[in-house]
């Protein structure tokens, strides 16, 4: 087999395990992984703001409010405005939160850093060089992304413009004969 026949499988082998693992989180708890991390974190804290919550987690505080949005529906979290500072607004779990966070999986980052933490220096530095290479190769290098591993969990609508400068675009040195 071509050696980049064996990278396109060990990609969609990556791809895939992250689809089911979103699929057994969405089965077993009703959640995307954003949101179970954001679950942890308030429960972690007690109580947080929305930027710290966005710091915690990686995200942006647009995200972090559209996800506690969905949350707040769901009566997992609970929003108040602070007791000494009225303009801060702190997320609290309610008891449907605690009772979820329970019952949901681990997360699958939590795995795959605990497995990664164990390897040697030199061998997390390659494996960083190399899927650092391979985000560029398939021009997502400048794609925001937080450390969760997960597929579809945050939608996000680029822009026209945007989206047209992440296009790839033809390669000027490989040109077709036409006659």
């Amino acid at each position: 087999m071509a050696k980049h026949d064996e990278v396109l499988i060990a990609l969609r082998q990556i791809i895939r395990a992250t689809d089911l693992y979103s699929r057994k989180l969405s089965k077993v708890a009703g959640l995307t992984a954003p949101q179970l991390l954001i679950l942890q974190a308030i429960d972690a804290h007690g109580e947080m703001t929305m930027g710290d919550i966005a710091t915690e987690v990686s995200v942006s505080q647009a995200t972090v409010t559209t996800i506690l949005d969905r949350l707040e529906k769901r009566g997992l979290i609970e929003r108040k405005r602070g007791e000494r500072d009225k303009r801060r607004v702190y997320a609290y779990l309610t008891t449907a939160g605690r009772d979820i966070m329970e019952r949901a999986p681990t997360p699958l980052q939590e795995e795959f850093m605990d497995r990664f933490s164990r390897l040697q220096d030199w061998e997390q530095s390659q494996i960083l060089s190399s899927l650092q290479r391979v985000a560029a190769m398939m021009n997502a290098g400048d794609i925001d992304a937080s450390p969760v591993l997960d597929l579809g969990a945050i939608d996000r609508i680029q822009p026209a413009a945007e989206a047209q400068r992440r296009r790839p675009r033809p390669d000027p040195s490989f040109q077709t004969d036409q006659k």
